[in-house]
C-alpha cells in the first residue's frame, strides 16, 4: 500500500482509535457480565492504543491530516480490531489476551506492509517504527498470556451456546 504522508498519518490514527473503542466497548460489556479479570485487560489495551494514538498525533505536527469517510480507509475493518465472531461473555482471561495479542498481530502486519511498499521514504520510516512498536505490544501480551492460567474448560463450551436439546 502506498500512501502519501498525511492520508498514511490520518490512517494510523483511525487505526488506534478504532481500536481504542472497541477495546472500550469489550471492557463495558464485561464489566456488565462481572468478568471483572477480563474488563481490566480490554481497559489496559484501550489506555494502550489511545497512547499510541496520541503518540501519532504529536508526531503528526504541523501536517494536515485528510477527514477521511468510512469508505475512503484503505482497509473492510481496521487491522486492530477484531471481529465478535467466537467472542462470548463468558470469555476467560487467557482468551481474551490472546484476543488482544491476534489485534496487535494484524496491526503489526498492516505497518510492515505499508513500509514495505512505500515510496515515500517517511512513510517507509514511520510504519516501520509502527510495526516495531506494534510487535512490542504483541512480545507484551506473549508475557502476559504466558503467566496467565489456561482456563481448565474453554468458553465454547458455555452451555447458553449449544443447541438445544430436543
Amino acid at each position: 500500500m502506498d500512501y502519501a504522508l498525511p492520508e498514511f498519518l490520518a490512517h494510523a490514527v483511525a487505526l488506534e482509535q478504532e481500536a481504542a473503542d472497541r477495546y472500550l466497548e469489550l471492557a463495558d460489556m464485561m464489566e456488565a457480565h462481572r468478568n471483572d479479570a477480563v474488563s481490566e485487560v480490554f481497559r489496559s489495551m484501550t489506555r494502550f492504543s489511545q497512547m499510541h494514538r496520541d503518540e501519532i498525533k504529536a508526531r503528526v505536527g504541523a501536517v494536515q491530516l485528510p477527514q477521511l469517510k468510512s469508505w475512503e480507509f484503505r482497509w473492510r475493518s481496521p487491522p486492530e480490531t477484531g471481529g465478535e465472531e467466537g467472542f462470548d461473555y463468558l470469555i476467560e482471561p487467557y482468551n481474551a489476551l490472546k484476543y488482544a495479542r491476534e489485534n496487535e498481530l494484524r496491526a503489526m502486519q498492516y505497518y510492515r506492509s505499508v513500509a514495505e511498499a512505500s515510496t515515500d521514504s517517511e512513510v517507509k520510516r514511520l510504519a516501520g517504527e509502527f510495526a516495531h512498536e506494534e510487535s512490542e505490544h504483541v512480545a507484551a501480551l506473549d508475557k502476559w498470556i504466558g503467566m496467565t492460567p489456561r482456563p481448565s474448560a474453554t468458553w465454547q463450551d458455555d452451555p447458553d451456546t449449544l443447541p438445544p436439546v430436543v
